[in-house]
């Protein structure tokens, strides 16, 4: 069974290097012969594998000059990224390298990429909550509509230092642009509906009576405060069915992304104004600077602008 690349020729590179110390040391009395013996390789091996320190040396500092570009991708703008992340801003910088390449080199190196997580904060306050849901509209076909039809919404806990804040989102299921934001540091409905008004304001003039909001069945959004703001702007109710998280997945994993990146740099702040400052950092290095597999490797905002005027950014 041959291991070409895999474990059994990393040990055995690692069974040269130690014959190679051994035979420097002044105390050694065996014999190379004996060592390759002792360590199970043979003699002829351990010989092609000294002629080929020079090359060796070569590849090494080539990693680590690639190493580096993988590292300045990975630190920017301060969010740590896996290696479809880095792959894709290294293309936005001018780069190209292979992904098995950049996920060898973060393996060789000790860079760890984000995973993500189960979300358990899913409870929501249930004091304004009426009977009113809407059907599913949507039917998890996010991408029929195509820019600014489909709009998804919902609501994130916040956990920091001093407490708990909350997050209203609403974002473009075509672009996964974030559209509008609002944090709260209570659950009143009315950060919720400011969300809505503030969709409006920026971006009123490419939404109809065609346009679809999309929400789970949530308190908030059965609320009549919010169905007749949506009827007051003409928009389309829709709602996930109950309990169902896959009917409003592009926004679930907007928040899991999210949480995974910050989560835990926010959970020492002190106070709701330094997590309302990272969280305004983080949506505007999202929405500008997160590239995406699924938007052809470009950020929210860049796709959009391909997806409406058909010119890819990055030279290919």
């Amino acid at each position: 069974m041959r291991w070409e690349g895999g474990k059994a020729e990393v040990m055995t590179q690692g069974k040269y290097e130690i014959i190679h110390n051994a035979i420097k040391r002044d105390n050694n009395l065996l014999s190379i012969s004996r060592l390759c013996e002792i360590a199970g390789v043979s003699r002829s091996g351990y010989y092609a594998w000294e002629d080929a320190a020079s090359i060796r040396e070569k590849r090494e500092e080539s990693d680590r000059i690639d190493f580096g570009m993988i590292l300045k991708a990975y630190k920017f703008r301060g969010y740590a990224k896996g290696a479809r992340g880095i792959f894709m801003r290294l293309l936005h910088m001018g780069q190209r390298m292979n992904l098995k390449k950049i996920r060898r080199l973060m393996r060789k190196y000790g860079l760890k990429c984000p995973f993500r997580r189960p979300n358990p904060y899913r409870q929501m306050a249930k004091a304004i909550k009426t009977n009113s849901v809407f059907p599913n509209v949507v039917d998890r076909k996010f991408d029929d509509g195509g820019v600014r039809k489909v709009l998804l919404t919902d609501i994130t806990y916040i956990f920091y230092d001093r407490g708990v804040c909350y997050l209203s989102t609403i974002l473009d299921a075509f672009t996964h642009e974030i559209l509008a934001y609002e944090l709260s540091p209570n659950l009143m409905v009315d950060f919720v509906l400011q969300t809505v008004d503030d969709l409006v304001i920026e971006y009123g003039c490419t939404l109809d009576d065609t346009t679809i909001i999309h929400s789970d069945q949530g308190c908030h959004y059965t609320s009549k405060a919010f169905i007749d703001k949506l009827k007051d702007y003409s928009f389309v109710q829709s709602m996930s069915r109950k309990g169902n998280c896959w009917d409003n997945a592009p926004q679930e994993s907007f928040f899991g992304h999210m949480k995974d990146e910050i989560k835990y740099e926010i959970a020492m702040m002190k106070s709701f104004c330094e997590v309302k400052e990272k969280i305004d950092d983080w949506i505007d290095y999202y929405n500008n600077d997160r590239y995406q597999w699924e938007l052809s490797k470009l950020s929210p905002k860049e796709y959009y602008r391909y997806a409406t005027t058909g010119v890819y950014p990055i030279a290919v």
